[in-house]
């Protein structure tokens, strides 16, 4: 009987540790909310992520569902990302300057463009404060996306994506809090300062990691929460406080949790949009193709060419085993912006039908993004040539859909 059950179950452990499950989900809920949000259904689903607490309001809280997982749960997300980033600077493939570098210049080239692109089609309108619009990447979609082309986008290209589009969305809170009016509140941004030094000061004192630092991170949230600045990157924060010694077990013990609860919530919290007759129309307008050029075509022009000046000028090295025709495909990657780009929108447009527009745009780069990355992957495959080396990969290598 246990042969029996083992044997049944054993297609099972395969699907939840093979690498392109989160990808699989990923997409499976986004085209699930999309679908229940234009169905009959559509009113009761859409208000359900946006129904208020009226309780967790009280106490300065995230106010409704959307708000926690993006705020909160998302963290998490961010935490993980964050650990392997760390053990990637200290002892991996961003361990050098000329390595880590690159994914700082990939992410500033893959700002300016897709932001220059927009402004060039909105000049002239009353729409080119949306130009911060195109300049994210999404790390959970680009992520699940490279985990489904497997070993066609090598670890090494996986880690570099993840560190450029976390440096991205620092960069898009950095523009959201200087151009889009966001109110920052520098009593709470200190007050997290605090809890930093704390952090850093339990790893000074060697201090045995467990509560007493749950308890600080959950401090230094509540006040980046507070601050004004999305919350969710106290995460990040965080994974640079964690000893080094406890990166592996701390992906280890959150990887189920994020992979197939935060991301599925995420991809149907954050999809939940209405989608006008009118949607093709509205495409063709300059905020549509702005968004749409500047994800799709300003993402990979800009990464490629600021990586390929970096290099030349001999100020960055390419990670190993890596060629300048994946660091394309990377950049096509790159261009599935999504959290993010919507959360500009609500910033950068006041008019309803507007913003609209934004987020069909957004969509419908997202798709485009995604087509584009899967077969230029497929194209280049059998050209690009495989060296391979011993790796000695820890057991968290499964996180992200990183192997």
């Amino acid at each position: 009987m246990k042969r029996l059950v083992n044997r049944l179950m054993s297609p099972l452990r395969y699907f939840i540790n093979d690498s392109r499950t989160t990808g699989v989900i990923l997409i499976a809920c986004t085209l699930l909310s999309i679908y229940l949000a234009n169905s009959r259904f559509g009113i009761n689903y859409r208000n359900f992520w946006s129904s208020e607490m009226h309780s967790a309001i009280a106490l300065h809280l995230p106010g409704n569902y959307l708000e926690w997982i993006n705020n909160y749960l998302m963290g998490i997300f961010f935490l993980m990302a964050g650990t392997e980033i760390k053990r990637e600077l200290m002892e991996g493939e961003l361990s050098t300057f000329k390595k880590a570098i690159l994914p700082f210049g990939a992410a500033l080239g893959g700002m300016m463009v897709p932001a220059l692109i927009f402004i060039a089609f909105n000049v002239h309108s009353s729409y080119i404060s949306g130009w911060g619009i195109p300049t994210a990447t999404d790390i959970a979609f680009s992520l699940g996306i490279a985990s489904l082309l497997g070993k066609r986008v090598p670890l090494s290209l996986k880690i570099l994506l993840m560190a450029l589009a976390i440096i991205d969305d620092l960069g898009a809170i950095i523009v959201i809090a200087l151009f889009y009016g966001g109110k920052l509140h520098w009593i709470f941004l200190a007050v997290a300062g605090i809890f930093f030094l704390a952090l850093l000061a339990c790893n000074y004192l060697k201090l045995k990691f467990g509560v007493l630092q749950i308890i600080l991170a959950l401090c230094l949230w509540y006040s980046i929460l507070q601050s004004g600045i999305e919350a969710s990157i106290a995460g990040v924060i965080f994974a640079f406080t964690i000893p080094t010694s406890k990166l592996v077990a701390v992906e280890k013990y959150i990887h189920n949790f994020v992979n197939f609860l935060i991301l599925p919530l995420f991809a149907l919290a954050n999809t939940a949009l209405f989608i006008p007759d009118h949607f093709i129309t509205s495409l063709g307008s300059t905020v549509g193709i702005g968004i749409i050029a500047g994800l799709v075509v300003g993402k990979p022009l800009g990464i490629f060419l600021v990586s390929r000046i970096l290099v030349s000028l001999n100020i960055a090295k390419l990670p190993l085993n890596i060629q300048w025709k994946q660091i394309l495909g990377m950049g096509t990657l790159a261009g599935i912006g999504f959290t993010m780009s919507i959360f500009t929108t609500m910033l950068a447009f006041g008019d309803d039908a507007i913003r609209d527009i934004a987020k069909i745009a957004i969509l419908a780069s997202v798709a485009l993004s995604v087509i584009a990355s899967i077969l230029y992957f497929w194209a280049i495959d059998k050209s690009v040539v495989h060296l391979h080396k011993p790796i000695i990969k820890a057991p968290i290598d499964l996180q992200l859909g990183l192997t």
